[in-house]
């Protein structure tokens, strides 16, 4: 009798784990195609493979024989009309398998960009910056014009400068270094969007959908500054918050800046004799129908 019963714990331990594999497995699926496009296509599909069930059981032959002749079609069919959403999950599964890089050196260079996204806030001026993570950007890079330069805040005020040829588009930071300028980014279709976000901000949430990278965006009507990560965007955060976010998205320390601080006859004072001097830049931008500039 003894020997009956001894495996069963052992079965047991295995079944659960199976069982909570399984959930979770479907727990990240369904947290995935959450709010997304995915979500009445998945409808759709369990809408065809209760259909396929209710014509074996009915003996609804013609019926069954189509869905029969179709169905070693369905795998592929799948994989065509998921296949972003299965790009984004490999993706996330490979980020989190893989180790973060950090470099202390990187830290002034992030810097310059919370300066830089707090002179578009001041002024309105249009902005997207996208910092690359884990994941390349080499497609969205070869898109734009090459720079391969150092980031600076002064680099960045003057790319986009309304009367630049690159203020266009988005800039992609690579490390410490600006790789391009004016690139092309693909726009989100997320259907729970706000439809007052412009495509700037879709061309941003667009790029974090696909890849791991962080968006920081400036809205050129209100100047307000936006983060999108993960296909997630936080919209109207100030300078401090920015600064914060990229602090724990990136692992490092973002040093605390003075910033710029203007005053009431029009012009603007540096209140630290170390920060980078401020760009004049108007506000009459013309929005264009680039992926990066909002409408």
């Amino acid at each position: 009798m003894t020997r009956f019963l001894a495996p069963w714990p052992h079965v047991s331990v295995i079944a659960v784990l199976d069982i909570l594999l399984v959930a979770v497995i479907i727990y990240e699926f369904l947290m995935l195609i959450r709010g997304t496009r995915a979500a009445p296509m998945l409808v759709g599909v369990a809408v065809l493979a209760l259909a396929f069930y209710f014509a074996r059981i009915g003996e609804l032959s013609t019926l069954n024989w189509l869905l029969s002749t179709l169905f070693p079609y369905v795998v592929f069919a799948l994989i065509v009309v998921f296949q972003s959403e299965i790009r984004h999950a490999l993706a996330r599964l490979g980020t989190r398998l893989s180790f973060s890089r950090s470099s202390s050196s990187e830290a002034d260079a992030y810097d310059d960009i919370v300066l830089a996204a707090n002179l578009f806030s001041q002024n309105q001026t249009g902005a997207l910056i996208v910092i690359e993570r884990d994941i390349g950007l080499r497609t969205y890079v070869e898109s734009g014009v090459p720079l391969d330069a150092r980031i600076s805040y002064d680099l960045l005020a003057t790319i986009f400068r309304p009367s630049a040829p690159l203020h266009d588009g988005a800039v992609i930071v690579q490390g410490e270094r600006v790789a391009a300028a004016a690139c092309f980014l693909p726009l989100s279709m997320n259907p729970v969007l706000s439809t007052q976000l412009g495509t700037r901000h879709r061309a941003g949430i667009g790029i974090t959908e696909e890849t791991d990278a962080i968006a920081v965006i400036v809205s050129e009507e209100s100047g307000a500054i936006s983060l999108a990560v993960a296909g997630k965007i936080e919209r109207d955060i100030s300078v401090e918050q920015l600064r914060e976010h990229l602090s724990g998205l990136l692992r490092r320390y973002v040093a605390r800046s003075t910033l710029p601080t203007p005053i009431t006859n029009g012009t603007e004072r540096i209140a630290d004799v170390d920060s980078p001097p401020r760009a004049s830049i108007p506000r009459n931008i013309d929005p264009g129908l680039h992926p990066g500039v909002d409408r």
